[in-house]
């Protein structure tokens, strides 16, 4: 694990009079995430958000981090290193506090959690009809002109059907 703020990650609630800043997600911010994340139409039926949540946060290289503000946990990011890149999940900030400098405040966490866990590029996947290029355009990122494949894995590939 590696601490944006050194916040403790076990299931305690924050402080009350929690100062605004990027921490690492607790049990108790489970439920606001979740929520953030549906809110922000990040959420597909084929992942459980819990599912996703829970493995970012039990992985010794990967981490949910949040942005807590006075009236809660307003933004969150999923970061992820895979020895060789850094990547971004999830960033979701709630619709009605946009535009105030959320996303890059928690893109700048992301990068630093990345950065001290070893990467040294961040890598990051926007679905097709998220209209977010100039976000992260403005941050510094590019397209890198690659297509990304994937493919569930409940079935070997190759295995003849039954």
């Amino acid at each position: 694990m590696n601490p944006v703020d050194a916040a403790d990650s076990s299931s305690q609630a924050p402080p009350s009079g929690t100062r605004v800043g990027v921490r690492e997600a607790i049990d108790a911010d489970s439920e606001r995430i979740i929520e953030l994340w549906q809110a922000c139409g990040l959420t597909r039926p084929w992942n459980d958000p819990a599912t996703d949540l829970g493995q970012a946060r039990a992985g010794e290289t990967s981490a949910v981090l949040v942005l807590q503000t006075p009236d809660g946990v307003t933004g969150t990011v999923m970061v992820g290193f895979d020895g060789h890149r850094g990547w971004v999940y999830y960033l979701a900030v709630d619709p009605g506090r946009r535009g105030l400098g959320h996303g890059r405040d928690l893109m700048v966490a992301a990068e630093a959690w990345l950065l001290g866990a070893g990467a040294r590029k961040v890598q990051l996947m926007v679905r097709a009809g998220n209209d977010v290029t100039g976000f992260y355009e403005a941050l510094g990122y590019t397209d890198q002109r690659t297509r990304v494949f994937g493919r569930r894995l409940e079935e070997p590939a190759g295995r003849p059907p039954d």
